[in-house]
């Protein structure tokens, strides 16, 4: 298995605007050996698949839970992972240093800090605090000399008030905070997309979410995207499929077990290891 400083300099090497790779959000160590025997390049954690392995909603998780999942993805697959750390777990911008340094202790190769509070009362971080956090994290990344990249999240268009110019210009705030990479889930279009990665310098991050789930990857390497993820999804989908037990249990009819594509059961299967 690579170290984990030769897995964050492959990881940082695959961010390329306008060559964008598909970042894939395993749920556990199976799915993360699934997803790698599939031709995944790099993984990402995600925060509401990991809850539902939880029985639990998103954000309903704690830190300690969250790290020794990451620890979990990291040593069960020879590709780099990433991960989301939400908000830090904490507001202070120590209190988030100290989240990355525990992230980076797992064999993450990167890890994402949003701006979002939890708190309705004020959803977001002002600008200035939710750069200084993003200082102290980026500090504690490069003091690790692993290469650990740190994508900066602002979550405005998810949480916040969405508008375009406000989440551009916080975007643009957070390159001078010392991340590698940016990351605005929510985007509402490619008109968008677009204008995101034409006004900043760093990689872009877009998650496959509402209208943009209709584009290729070509349209998106024109906008100048560079990672595309798929956040919860994969994992709502598989966790989806269990609805079919409803009719089994109801009508005793076993339809859901006889759709199994019998390949993509060899590809599961041949995805495991032994350890």
């Amino acid at each position: 298995m690579p170290t984990q400083k030769e897995k964050c300099e492959a990881f940082k090497s695959l961010h390329k605007q306008g060559a964008p790779f598909v970042f894939p959000n395993p749920w556990d160590a199976g799915s993360a050996r699934i997803l790698e025997s599939a031709g995944a390049k790099a993984l990402a954690t995600t925060s509401s698949g990991f809850a539902l392995t939880k029985g639990r909603r998103d954000y309903a998780v704690t830190r300690l839970e969250v790290l020794e999942h990451c620890r979990d993805l990291a040593h069960a697959v020879d590709i780099p992972v990433a991960a989301d750390l939400e908000n830090g777990f904490a507001d202070e911008p120590h209190e988030v240093a100290e989240t990355i340094k525990l992230a980076i202790e797992t064999g993450i190769a990167g890890g994402s800090i949003e701006d979002w509070t939890r708190n309705p009362d004020k959803p977001l971080y002002d600008q200035n605090e939710a750069t200084e956090r993003l200082v102290a994290a980026a500090y504690e990344a490069k003091k690790s000399k692993t290469g650990f990249v740190l994508t900066a999240r602002t979550e405005a268009y998810l949480h916040g008030d969405p508008k375009l110019n406000d989440v551009i210009n916080r975007l643009q705030q957070f390159e001078a905070s010392g991340a590698d990479v940016l990351f605005a889930p929510g985007l509402p279009d490619m008109d968008a997309v677009r204008a995101v990665c034409s006004s900043v310098s760093l990689p872009v991050n877009i998650l496959l979410y509402g209208k943009l789930v209709r584009h290729t990857l070509e349209e998106f390497a024109e906008a100048g995207v560079a990672r595309i993820s798929i956040g919860g999804g994969l994992a709502w989908a598989a966790y989806a499929q269990l609805a079919g037990v409803k009719d089994m249990l109801a009508n005793g009819r076993f339809d859901l077990i006889s759709s199994i594509d019998r390949n993509a059961a060899k590809l599961v299967s041949g995805a495991l290891k032994s350890d």
